[in-house]
C-alpha cells in the first residue's frame, strides 16, 4: 500500500503538530507520523515543560506545608503523579483529536523510515508496513536523554532517566542525581521539596559555569534550602545495586581513594542526544553535524532537497518555543517573503524553574565585558520588593545589565517570583535597543512584581563594574 501527500511529517512535537494543522489548512494533503501513541503533542507535553511543572508546583506547595512525616509527604507525591498523569493524558488526547479531526490530516502511529528522498515506510503498531510517498518531508522526532558509558548504569531498578522518574509512584527518600544542568536542578528542586534528601552530582566544580558567580551561588544557596546538596568536581566509577538500593562509587578531585553514596535510586540528567534512532536517514542521504544532530542550513533544510528538520533534532537550542519558531520558518520559507532564518534570533529568554524561578536573556556581566562594553549593573534583592514580601517569596534578586556609553539594556537575570514572565518585557527593551530609563520611569501596576523595575533602576542602585 502506498499514499501520495503533500507533505509527510515525522514526530508530533510542537513545531511539527503545528506544522501539520497550517499545511492542511492551506488545502495540503499531510501525513503526520508518531511512533507512540504517549507521544501525541510531543515532548513538552508528556515528558518535559508540562508535567515537570506540574510536579514543581505541587511540590512547592507541599514544601509550604511544613509537613514532618515522611509518610504523608510521600502520599501527596503519589497523587501529584497521579494528577500529572491526568492532565498529560487530556492534554495528548486534545492534541491527537484536533489534528486527527481535519479531513487534510492522516495520522500514522507507529516507526517511520526513510526508503528513499520522497518515500517513507512506516511499520505501525497494528503490525502493518505502508509505504508514504510526500513531495515535501518534515522531521520532528526530537531529542532523547543521554546515557554516559558508566558501568552499572544500565540497572533500570535503581537508575532513572527524566522520563522514567516522573512514572514512579513511590517517593524515594534519598535521590542521587548525576548532572547539574538545567533538567537535574529542575529534577532537584521539585524532588527535594517533596521531601526527598537529594544530592546532585557535579563533575564540575561549580553549577552553571556560564554565568556570573553570584547568579550561580544564589541557586545553590535556594537549592541547599529545598533540602538539596551538591557534589562537585567528582568522577563516577561504578553504579552498583545493594540490598534494593543504589550504591554509586566515585572520586572526586581526582583523587585516588574511591567514595561511595548510597540512595535509594539515581536520576542521570546529563543532557540530551539527537532522536534518529531508527529513522534510516542514510537512506535519504541526509546528513548529521559532528555532535549526531542532523545538519541544516539556516532556513532548516537538510542536505537532501525537500526534507527539512525542525525541534531538538535539528541541533538548535532545545526548547518548545524555538520548535515553535522553527516551524514560522519553515511557512515563511515556503509561503512567505522568504526573509526569516534562525540568524534571525536573538535575546532568546529562558527559565529555570526553581521555586522561583531563574530567569534570563542577553547578556550577563561576563558576557558583556568579553564584547568590550562598560558594563553598569543595577541589582536589587527580592525581599526589598513590596509584592515579593506580600505573598512570602523573597528569595533571589534582579539584575540588570547596561551598556554605560549607550544606556541601553543588555541583559538581565532575575532569581524571584514572577521572574519567567518579567523576563520578557527586559527581551523587549533590548530587542527594541531602549535606554534602561524607558523601562524605569514606566507606570507598573502595584502590588505587582514587574513594578520593582522602577527601584532597580533607580540611579542609587545602578553600580559600575
Amino acid at each position: 500500500m502506498k499514499n501520495k501527500f503533500n507533505a509527510i511529517i515525522i514526530g508530533f512535537g510542537k513545531g511539527g503538530k503545528t506544522l501539520a494543522g497550517d499545511l492542511a489548512n492551506r488545502g495540503k494533503k499531510v501525513a503526520l507520523i508518531e511512533r507512540s501513541s504517549e507521544m501525541y503533542g510531543g515532548t513538552c507535553i508528556n515528558q518535559a515543560c508540562i508535567p515537570t511543572k506540574v510536579l514543581e508546583n505541587q511540590s512547592s506547595m507541599i514544601r509550604r506545608e511544613n509537613l514532618n512525616d515522611f509518610n504523608e509527604k510521600a502520599i501527596k507525591y503519589k497523587e501529584s503523579i497521579d494528577k500529572k498523569e491526568k492532565l498529560i493524558a487530556k492534554l495528548r488526547d486534545a492534541n491527537y483529536n484536533k489534528l486527527n479531526c481535519n479531513e487534510n490530516i492522516t495520522i500514522f502511529t507507529g516507526q517511520g523510515s526513510f526508503v528513499n528522498e520522497n518515500t517513507v515506510e512506516v511499520k505501525t503498531i497494528d503490525g502493518e508496513t505502508i509505504r508514504l510517498e510526500g513531495e515535501k518531508i518534515f522531521i520532528n522526532t526530537g531529542a532523547k536523554p543521554n546515557i554516559p558509558d558508566i558501568k552499572g548504569i544500565e540497572n533500570s531498578k535503581i537508575v532513572y532517566t527524566n522520563e522514567t522518574l516522573m512514572k514512579l509512584k513511590k517517593l524515594p527518600k534519598k535521590l542521587t542525581i548525576i548532572g547539574a544542568g538545567y533538567i537535574g536542578l529542575e529534577f532537584a528542586v521539585i524532588y527535594g521539596s517533596f521531601g526527598s534528601e537529594v544530592t546532585v552530582i557535579n563533575t564540575k566544580s561549580n553549577i552553571l559555569p556560564r554565568e556570573d558567580n553570584d547568579d550561580s551561588e544564589e541557586v545553590v544557596n535556594i537549592l541547599k534550602k529545598r533540602n538539596v546538596s551538591f557534589l562537585n568536581d567528582v568522577s563516577i566509577v561504578e553504579i552498583k545495586e545493594e540490598n534494593q538500593s543504589a550504591k554509586l562509587i566515585y572520586k572526586k578531585n581526582n583523587e585516588e581513594e574511591q567514595r561511595e553514596l548510597c540512595s535509594d535510586i539515581i536520576l542521570v540528567a546529563t543532557g540530551r542526544k539527537a532522536n534518529t534512532e531508527g529513522l534510516g536517514l542514510e537512506k535519504a542521504n541526509i546528513e548529521l553535524d559532528n555532535r549526531g544532530f542532523i545538519k541544516v542550513n539556516e532556513v532548516l533544510e537538510t542536505t537532501t532537497k525537500n526534507i527539512w528538520a525542525l525541534g531538538d533534532i535539528n541541533g538548535g537550542p532545545q526548547f518548545t518555543y524555538i520548535s515553535l519558531d522553527d516551524y514560522r520558518i519553515i511557512i515563511n520559507q515556503l509561503f512567505g517573503d522568504k526573509t526569516r532564518k534562525t540568524k534571525d534570533r536573538k535575546n532568546i529568554p529562558n527559565s529555570l524553574f526553581l521555586d522561583p524561578a531563574f530567569s534570563r536573556v542577553g547578556l550577563n556581566i561576563k558576557e558583556a565585558k568579553e564584547k568590550g562594553y562598560n558594563v553598569l549593573v543595577a541589582k536589587m534583592a527580592t525581599e526589598a520588593i513590596p509584592r515579593a514580601k506580600q505573598i512570602g517569596r523573597t528569595d533571589g534578586f534582579i539584575k540588570i545589565v547596561i551598556d554605560k556609553d549607550s544606556e541601553k539594556v543588555l541583559g538581565a537575570t532575575m532569581i524571584c517570583e514572577d521572574s519567567s514572565e518579567i523576563i520578557h518585557l527586559i527581551q523587549l527593551a533590548i530587542d527594541m535597543e531602549l535606554k534602561y530609563t524607558y523601562l524605569r520611569d514606566r507606570i507598573y501596576a502595584h502590588p505587582t512584581m514587574t513594578e520593582a523595575l522602577n527601584d532597580i533602576l533607580s540611579p542609587s542602585m545602578i553600580k559600575e563594574v
